[in-house]
């Protein structure tokens, strides 16, 4: 259950959401890998001012944690976003439609609707390749998937329904292409096993053989795909 935001005292201040979590042993501090927000954690029965201290003695970590985030982009003309793992600057052109011609994405319109227009087409561009990695693994698997959904989730980066509905980040778009493949083949290996058991990960690696290296990728990569801003 969150209890709030604090604010902890220092140059800068640093905001955290205190969590009160029946299930937790012990106090403690999480920076997120994705937004940067601090979570601090806390016991039943320990009270506030101790969690609050405890934050305190672990300031100097903290900002360490903080300073080493990379820096938010804004995405506008002339600045460079990856696309299928590859840095490829944006430019804004005259046409209609968005398009990839190999060394940058084009961009028509205003420049003030580029970022929702280019956000657009990275969605559409990530419904196409997970839908044919889905389409392939699940035929591989044997099992078949309900629906496929796009979202932009900042705590993961796919899922699998108990109805057999896949979820993925449009994210997954700019990460490289195996990378993509392999979340494909993550979830749609859940439509066999909804666990973490060693059938489950037994079929992962039958639908994406050598997978350990792109969920390496994602685990000290991914978080960076979020630092792309794409308007409000």
């Amino acid at each position: 259950m969150d209890m709030g935001d604090h604010l902890l005292p220092g140059n800068p201040p640093i905001a955290l959401t205190l969590r009160r979590s029946p299930r937790a042993r012990r106090i403690s501090l999480r920076v997120s890998g994705l937004d940067g927000g601090v979570t601090l954690t806390v016991p039943r029965g320990v009270e506030d001012a101790e969690a609050l201290h405890f934050a305190r003695d672990k300031a100097a970590w903290l900002r360490r944690q903080l300073a080493a985030r990379p820096d938010v982009v804004t995405v506008e003309a002339g600045v460079e976003i990856p696309l299928g793992g590859q840095k490829t600057r944006i430019a804004c052109v005259p046409g209609r439609g968005v398009r990839h011609d190999g060394r940058a994405l084009l961009v028509p319109g205003p420049e003030e609707t580029l970022p929702a227009r280019l956000r657009a087409w990275l969605r559409e561009t990530a419904r196409d390749r997970l839908a044919a990695a889905s389409d392939r693994y699940s035929t591989q698997l044997g099992r078949r998937y309900s629906r496929l959904s796009l979202r932009d989730p900042r705590s993961r980066w796919g899922s699998c329904s108990d109805a057999g509905g896949l979820m993925y980040s449009w994210r997954l778009v700019m990460a490289p292409p195996d990378v993509l493949d392999y979340v494909a083949a993550h979830e749609v290996a859940h439509l066999a096993e909804m666990n973490h058991s060693p059938a489950f990960w037994a079929n992962v690696e039958r639908l994406k053989p050598g997978f350990e290296e792109p969920r390496q990728w994602l685990r000290r990569h991914g978080a960076g795909l979020h630092r792309y801003r794409f308007g409000k």
